[in-house]
């Protein structure tokens, strides 16, 4: 499901990779996993089901854990999702910058779907800005950027 917000709930960058139709659908149909980064530099790794799309330039999910990921994004990390199909040999990798959304209409928005689905209130709605897409499709091109503001 792509959830349709108003454009001043937002923010808007002047460059930001844009999401195909193809990843669009991608990222709903498979598990996505994000990493973020302590300000020790210990790396943090995790599957994320409720990733969804935002709009064409954001993604975001449910932090429902309010656990490491949540204060790494809160002292600044930089998120990193990828999502892949190991059937289809296929995948994405999307880099970007992050805002809480932790009382506004994103999040209650959100609090609304989590309540339709029976799931667990999120603690925050982590929103990535993103500014890099990379294709991880199995062959020449894995690893390489295919969208970067």
């Amino acid at each position: 499901m792509i959830a349709r917000l108003h454009n001043n709930q937002l923010k808007k960058g002047l460059n930001m990779a844009t999401l195909s139709e193809d990843m669009k659908t991608f990222i709903e149909n498979n598990l996505a996993w994000i990493a973020t980064i302590s300000k020790d530099g210990e790396l943090d790794l995790g599957p994320k089901m409720s990733m969804f799309v935002l709009d064409d330039n954001h993604l975001a999910y449910h932090e429902r854990t309010a656990g490491q990921h949540f204060k790494n994004l809160q002292d600044g990390s930089q998120l990193v999702v990828a999502v892949a199909n190991l059937a289809e040999k296929k995948g994405y990798r999307f880099r970007g910058t992050v805002t809480l959304h932790t009382d506004d209409a994103i999040y209650n928005e959100q609090v609304r779907v989590a309540e339709e689905k029976g799931t667990k209130k999120p603690a925050a709605v982590p929103v990535m800005e993103i500014t890099e897409i990379q294709d991880l499709t199995s062959g020449a091109n894995a690893g390489k950027t295919i969208a970067k503001d």
